[in-house]
């Protein structure tokens, strides 16, 4: 079993935060140690070069006036500098005319080591005119690391034409200089400063971790046990605890928030202890709710059934109402010119009879058709300002027939909503077209008024009619249900109504209504 303190969430804290702090430092010092060996190493390559050339140009008058005496005084000198280690002079054949340790003078090198590569091609042994990687870096006998450059002496136009000179003009290399240099001093400095890297590494973690532990102690663990002992309290019921709140950090927001749990759960358990003591009431308020609920599932229980039923028989009576209003018309018209037979006055007057029953049954049917109608609706985000704007100019003609007035009671430039808006458009004319209808015979005036509460759209069309009768409030949703004459009306407007603001996901109710006029209220939801 694993001891406890390793289970908990500030201990976990500070080991991941000392392993990401002991990796962090780990690669610096990696990396910096790694790019000061490098920088050093380039600083000796340079060197190397410096002093190969430095011999190069302080020997090259002598080496034109043949005195070697000279020479090699030079290069005795430049050998006794801190440093360097070897200098040696080797003809194009590999022998060592003249070295810095004199054991080695007149001894040839290997030309397949790789020093003579520099220079020859290891294949044909000739000369190339551009020459490779000259730095190597090896171990003497005394384990010490040497930094080698080659440089090559090259056959110059001066060097050619000098008296002198032994070699002619075709010979591109004369000879090869050698330099060695200890690299000693340069991998003490990296020990040391690796050294220093690592020492100051380890002061910089145990510093950060001790704060790190402070730090995480003080400002995490601390909170973390009081909203343990909270959480604790509440678990036992007190319901009043309360934490002790002074940080602003975001477990101070967590110790608020608690807080704020605590005070709901009072307030929740209060609340149930009310409902244990109104439990009667409280039934009869939620049965209500249920009641309503019920209505409406069987309400659309109803419109589902018979849009089928109505789709069915629509279809069907559609084709021979088609036929019959078809020819009516087509006999009424070969019958035109011929009233002066009493006969066929009486049969024009039956056919008139005829083709407006046919229409008004052909009426009924688009009508059923309309409620019956259950495709899948094409949801766009519309402006309802300007779907209410266009339904007006739709109507306006019908307000003029009527001298009705037309109010427009908003000050929103757009209210955006998801929905469908020819189907929006045919819901709010239908209503419209039904409160022209209501005044008909009074005039006066249509209010259409348009707020939101944040989440929904609301929008309410007032008339000025004669209202609708109480006990007809409850029905008028309802498919074929009218108040109007028997020739006049089909009792689908508002059932059809009632379904697209349904599939819209919103609500259609008569909020008032008296002789003085009715009040429909509608509720979209807004686009989010």
């Amino acid at each position: 079993m694993k001891p406890r303190f390793l289970n908990k969430l500030s201990f976990k804290l500070f080991f991941s935060t000392l392993i990401l702090l002991v990796g962090f430092l780990t690669l610096h010092t990696y990396f910096m140690v790694h790019n000061l060996q490098k920088d050093i190493t380039r600083l000796y390559m340079q060197t190397a070069y410096n002093i190969s050339d430095l011999i190069k140009y302080s020997t090259r008058y002598s080496m034109l006036h043949n005195k070697r005496e000279d020479i090699y005084e030079t290069i005795k000198a430049i050998s006794n500098e801190q440093g360097v280690k070897r200098i040696r002079i080797y003809n194009k054949q590999g022998v060592i005319t003249y070295s810095t340790d004199s054991t080695e003078v007149n001894k040839t090198v290997d030309m397949d080591a790789e020093a003579c590569n520099v220079c020859h091609d290891k294949s044909s042994r000739q000369y190339v005119s551009s020459p490779r990687d000259s730095i190597r870096i090896f171990e003497s006998e005394g384990k010490e690391r040497i930094l080698g450059l080659v440089n090559p002496i090259k056959n110059d136009r001066d060097c050619y034409t000098a008296e002198c000179h032994a070699h002619n003009s075709r010979n591109k290399l004369l000879g090869v200089l050698d330099v060695m240099v200890s690299m000693k001093d340069a991998e003490n400095t990296v020990i040391q400063n690796q050294k220093y890297t690592i020492y100051s590494s380890f002061i910089i973690t145990v510093i950060m971790s001790g704060f790190a532990g402070l730090f995480i102690l003080y400002l995490v663990n601390k909170p973390l046990k009081n909203l343990q002992k909270g959480i604790t309290e509440l678990g036992k019921g007190n319901w009043n605890y309360r934490i002790l709140v002074r940080s602003r950090s975001e477990l101070g927001e967590i110790a608020r928030e608690f807080n704020e749990m605590s005070r709901q759960l009072a307030q929740a358990y209060n609340e149930i202890k009310d409902w244990s003591d109104n439990l009667n009431v409280k039934v009869e308020e939620k049965t209500k709710e249920l009641k309503n609920i019920y209505e409406q599932v069987v309400q659309m229980e109803k419109l589902a059934s018979l849009g089928k039923l109505s789709a069915t028989v629509a279809h069907e009576l559609n084709n021979p109402l088609e036929g019959i209003l078809t020819y009516s018309k087509l006999i009424s018209k070969k019958l035109k010119g011929r009233d002066d037979d009493p006969a066929i006055e009486k049969i024009n007057n039956y056919l008139t009879l005829i083709i407006d029953e046919s229409s008004r049954c052909g009426n009924i049917v688009k009508d059923l058709l309309l409620f019956s109608h259950r495709s899948e609706d094409q949801f766009t985000n519309n402006d309802l300002v300007d779907i209410i704007e266009k339904c007006a100019l739709l109507i306006n003609h019908h307000l003029e027939i009527h001298n009705i007035k037309l109010k427009k009671n908003y000050d929103l430039n757009s209210l955006i909503i998801t929905c469908n808006p020819q189907k929006i458009q045919q819901a709010i004319i239908s209503l419209l077209i039904n409160s022209i209808e209501a005044m008909s015979n009074r005039g006066g005036t249509i209010t259409i008024e348009l707020t939101h509460d944040g989440v929904n759209a609301i929008l309410r069309i007032k008339d000025e009619g004669y209202g609708i009768d109480e006990k007809d409030i409850p029905y008028i949703f309802e498919p074929f249900f009218t108040t109007k004459e028997a020739a006049k009306g089909t009792g689908l407007g508002l059932s059809i109504v009632y379904g697209i603001i349904s599939s819209h996901k919103g609500n259609i109710e008569v909020e008032s209504t008296s002789d003085m006029g009715t009040t429909f209220k509608l509720t979209l939801p807004l686009t989010i």
